[in-house]
């Protein structure tokens, strides 16, 4: 024992005293370098999927808390910071600038070298099918990215010139190309959707494994069906098809057409947008293409639907683009009500539940509806039970009462109970067991496109362009999706409300509520009211329900914004500094 320290000691020294020796001499480590890009194909392709794990639509941002359709009681809450006063250009949760402006340098610098990387070395006509789809699918996410960025930080220079954002498309860029100024709104339009549309010159409208060589595509020569399945297969179900680029062009021109940037209302620019949305659902049989449980895709039966299991099995109808199905509970525990081991994190608006109408399809407001104050649940819209706990909801067989004597679920009796009296019940899967003791993990997943935004948009845009009536080249009119819309919601038949509409204003009014239902807490209202142009300062609502069943309304919380500038959001402060980038005015 002795002798085995006397050598450890001995060897340690001189360790120590000669730390030229070669056992100190640093060996080859594991880090990787840019000359692996050109050696290791899935190295390269990381350069792809960091773009791919920026998207912003990877996860719900559940920012209706900083609009009039709900608050949260989550103290810390950057949202509630920032609609409540704090928002800046030093401070601001809706920046995409930083993290968009990132992932398209990483695409940038995979585009320089995509060509070069051997991944399928063995195989030249496999290895030129992958170039094609990448380089196609990079195309799609830059202008992806391009569009994120001009909708949260386009907007009017101090001088009221409209600019877009840096046109960085070069990799690597110089310092002079980081401090390049912004591109005018048109050049920066023309360059997003440029890179949209090239990119329909490599993808496929839609991947999937095919029979036989009569289903390839026109866009290439593929000498077997093997290898069209290999690259084009059902294994790229998530990655971005020319239809979800087609999306995302058409997507673009709604922004472009909208009060936002469409500042002299340009007829041409809806009848652009309509079209292009037309033709995105005449794919899909327009009308009849409609999903009769789309407004339900998160529940169990739908989720399981869902499931792409072999290549006969097919997704959602409501499905254009959507992330894969995972399992987990944390949207529940996050929103459940307390009772039900939830936080309660976000409490839809007093403001909201008012926008929905009664069964018969008249606004509350209306003398036709039949509203009755002392009974306001009764007879409503059935999508306000779907998507809204309300006092008397029955949840998991239990009653959530959020009025006086309603324990733990009523408003304001805990930090984690409902400032408004409501809990947000749209997107939570009931089967989850919530309790931290238990194990009650659900499946979910997470939509980047669903086709009822699309119906929504086409109706928006086709009725700016040609009426409520009108229905272009493609059969169906804007009126005509809205009421099959409502009809899917439950709405009572014939649609008298909806039949009653006539002109493009009180069309446009009742587009945009049905858009605000239809889509609530899928992050849409913010930028919504924003390309409308309309009043930000909406505050938001609640209401308290007494013992003898009294139901008084209050202020829960107030909205500060400004209406003459913040309908635009500001360029990060840093970059204003670092390189003389222009401000958004007012910022």
């Amino acid at each position: 024992m002795k002798k085995n320290i006397l050598f450890l000691t001995i060897s340690l020294l001189l360790m120590f005293y000669f730390p030229s020796c070669q056992m100190l001499e640093p060996e080859d480590d594991n880090h990787r370098t840019s000359g692996s890009l050109l050696e290791d194909p899935e190295f390269a392709e990381g350069l792809l999927i960091r773009a791919y794990a920026l998207i912003p639509t990877n996860n719900y941002s559940f920012d209706d808390v900083a609009t009039d359709n709900a608050v949260t009681n989550d103290k810390f809450s950057n949202y509630l910071r920032m609609a409540t006063g704090e928002w800046s250009s030093t401070y601001n949760p809706q920046d995409e600038w930083t993290n968009g402006n990132r992932a398209i340098t990483s695409i940038n610098q995979f585009l320089s070298i995509v060509e070069d990387v051997p991944f399928k070395w063995t195989d030249q006509e496999l290895n030129d099918l992958y170039v094609r789809r990448l380089t196609g699918e990079s195309y799609a996410l830059r202008g992806l990215f391009k569009y994120f960025i001009l909708r949260n930080h386009g907007g009017f220079s101090e001088g009221n010139e409209l600019l877009g954002a840096q046109i960085l498309d070069s990799y690597p860029l110089t310092n002079e190309e980081f401090a390049s100024p912004r591109a005018a709104l048109a050049a920066y339009l023309s360059s997003a959707n440029a890179d949209l549309e090239k990119s329909l010159e490599y993808l496929p409208m839609d991947y999937g494994d095919i029979s036989n060589m009569n289903d390839v595509p026109g866009f290439s020569d593929i000498s077997n069906v093997d290898k069209y399945n290999t690259v084009f297969g059902n294994y790229m179900q998530q990655r971005m098809s020319g239809r979800h680029a087609k999306a995302m062009i058409a997507r673009l021109s709604l922004l472009a057409a909208s009060p936002y940037f469409n500042t002299s209302n340009d007829v041409t620019l809806w009848e652009k947008a309509a079209n292009q949305h037309g033709e995105l659902l005449d794919d899909i049989g327009g009308i009849s293409g409609i999903d009769a449980k789309g407004h339900i895709f998160y529940l169990k039966a739908q989720v399981d639907e869902a499931k792409l299991n072999s290549g006969d099995k097919k997704d959602l109808k409501e499905m254009l683009w959507r992330r894969p199905i995972y399992n987990n509970r944390t949207r529940e525990v996050n929103n459940f009500p307390p009772s039900l081991y939830g936080n309660g994190d976000i409490n839809p608006s007093q403001n909201l539940v008012d926008a929905f109408p009664m069964k018969n399809g008249y606004p509350i407001t209306d003398a036709n509806s039949a509203y009755d104050p002392s009974s306001p649940y009764n007879n409503r819209d059935p999508r306000l039970g779907l998507y809204i706990i309300y006092d008397g909801s029955k949840m998991k067989g239990q009653v959530i009462n959020t009025g006086v004597g309603g324990g733990v679920n009523a408003v304001d009796s805990m930090s984690n109970s409902t400032r408004t009296g409501y809990y947000m019940r749209k997107l939570l899967r009931e089967e989850v067991n919530a309790n931290p003791t238990a194990s009650g993990d659900q499946e979910h997943f997470e939509t980047h496109i669903r086709y009822t935004e699309v119906f929504l948009n086409y109706a928006e845009a086709a009725n700016e362009a040609w009426g409520p009536s009108n229905s272009g080249k493609f059969g169906f009119s804007a009126k005509d999706v809205i009421g099959a819309i409502r009809k899917r919601a439950g709405i009572t038949q014939p649609d008298a409300y909806l039949n009653s509409i006539n002109d493009k204003e009180a069309m446009r009014k009742l587009i945009q509520n049905e858009r605000r239902l239809e889509l609530c807490f899928e992050g849409f209202r913010f930028w919504d009211l924003r390309r409308w142009k309309e009043d930000l300062t909406e505050p938001v609502n609640g209401v308290r329900i007494s013992l003898d069943g009294e139901y008084s309304y209050f202020e829960v919380e107030k909205r500060v914004y400004n209406n003459d500038y913040m309908h635009y959001g500001p360029i990060p402060n840093n970059e204003v500094v670092r390189f003389d980038i222009q401000q958004n005015k007012g910022w």
